[in-house]
């Protein structure tokens, strides 16, 4: 498995595997995780570490740096490669990105609904810290009450 830093042209085939990966939420969502608009908003404002298997996409995880903390989002794993420690790997490189711009520690959030995700990242050391509303833009796009649940990690100096 090799790790490198998107570029603009994976930015189609980065959004498919986002949306393929995010399915999972089709329960409460309905409309695409990510559209081709959006993934380039995110890719002028933040990073997309890419995880490729001979030269395929194999999983993602957009990091963003926020002053002295790192936001990290949209973990996705091809469905495939689902439960193989592939998304642990992803979010263990993320963390030493943002260790090596300094950051003092790691933010995400996940949506209430997805219950199976505070636990994966607790394992990985992120404690609940707080809830956020679900932005007004993402709230007309759901068909269930639900909020976010934010989790940040210390992070150690090197």
């Amino acid at each position: 498995m090799e790790f490198r830093f998107a570029e603009e042209s994976d930015l189609e085939a980065l959004t498919a595997l986002i949306n393929q990966a995010f399915q999972v939420e089709r329960f409460f969502k309905t409309n695409d995780r990510l559209s081709l608009e959006s993934t380039r908003e995110y890719f002028a404002k933040g990073r997309y570490l890419l995880a490729e298997e001979e030269g395929a996409l194999a999983g993602c995880v957009y990091v963003e740096l926020q002053g002295n903390r790192c936001y990290l989002g949209m973990l996705s794993v091809d469905p495939a490669r689902q439960k193989s420690g592939l998304g642990r790997r992803l979010v263990a490189a993320a963390e030493e990105f943002a260790r090596e711009m300094r950051a003092h520690q790691m933010v995400l959030t996940v949506v209430n609904l997805r219950t199976e995700l505070p636990p994966f990242y607790q394992k990985l050391g992120y404690h609940i810290t707080g809830m956020e509303p679900i932005p007004e833009a993402l709230a007309r796009q759901v068909n269930q009450p639900c909020y976010f649940i934010r989790m940040t990690k210390k992070l150690g100096g090197r």
